[in-house]
């Protein structure tokens, strides 16, 4: 059927040697893959329309299986920063990665496209990316039929720290109950704080957040326990970006100590 919805790119991958198959996550329909013929034409006007971080609205024909055609984009919103630095990039990838994998094709999920458009769009905007992330990881866990207390103590509803996580009790557990579950993961109090913030606020609401380098190392340990024991997943842009921590530092420009003034 025809159909026209507003859409963003998961991802733009060659097909033989002229064509396309992109995958978009559109507003009305789902995720879908659209076929795109021709895509390497230069003159082909569907070019910027279909380049990985963008936003456009799409019209073509919608199938209910199998391959979908693009006929015509408009109101093409490129995420300029995302395309052209390497780390946001690598956080934004990510992010669609996962909303990918939290859906099925072809089910429209209207609440999770504005969530990761406003994601992506805080990461245009250059917010911290780190903390995007961490909001995205821990409210799109429903996504995954995952349902964790994050709001207060597990046990008593105690909505005041220190916390920390127990799987056992599948959330966060106040310090008055932290003997009840001895194999409780021990994180930093910080971190777990920053757990129960992160899964409530909206994304429209993030401002400057300052968050330590230690603090974000710890509440990492923590989401990435959650997902491994909860989600299962392991994506290659996940992958990427814990390879990228190590060598974002060498990257670094370094302080010529010598030209250094107070």
């Amino acid at each position: 059927m025809f159909g026209e919805s507003r859409g963003l790119i998961i991802y733009s991958r060659d097909h033989k040697e002229k064509d396309k198959l992109v995958k978009i996550f559109t507003e009305k329909y789902g995720k879908m893959v659209f076929f795109v013929k021709g895509a390497h034409r230069k003159n082909n006007p569907l070019s910027a329309a279909i380049m990985p971080m963008t936003e456009a609205l799409y019209s073509g024909d919608f199938k209910t299986d199998g391959l979908s055609f693009l006929n015509v984009a408009k109101e093409i919103e490129p995420f300029y920063f995302l395309q052209q630095d390497i780390f946001a990039n690598a956080y934004a990838t990510y992010l669609l990665n996962l909303a990918d994998a939290a859906i099925v094709d072809r089910e429209s999920d209207q609440l999770l496209y504005t969530f990761l458009e406003t994601c992506l769009k805080a990461l245009n905007a250059k917010k911290d990316p780190e903390v995007v992330t961490n909001i995205f990881e821990l409210q799109i866990l429903p996504r995954f039929g995952i349902s964790l207390e994050l709001s207060g103590c597990a046990v008593c509803g105690n909505t005041k720290g220190p916390f920390d996580f127990s799987e056992k009790f599948h959330g966060l557990l106040c310090a008055k109950h932290f003997d009840q579950d001895p194999r409780r993961l021990h994180a930093d109090p910080k971190a777990c704080y920053l757990l129960k913030i992160f899964s409530q606020l909206p994304i429209t609401r993030l401002g400057k957040i300052n968050v330590s380098e230690t603090t974000k190392k710890n509440l990492r340990t923590v989401i990435d326990e959650i997902y491994d024991q909860y989600v299962g997943i392991h994506l290659k842009s996940k992958h990427f970006i814990d390879e990228m921590k190590k060598w974002e530092k060498m990257m670094a420009p370094k302080i010529d100590k010598k030209n250094e003034t107070d």
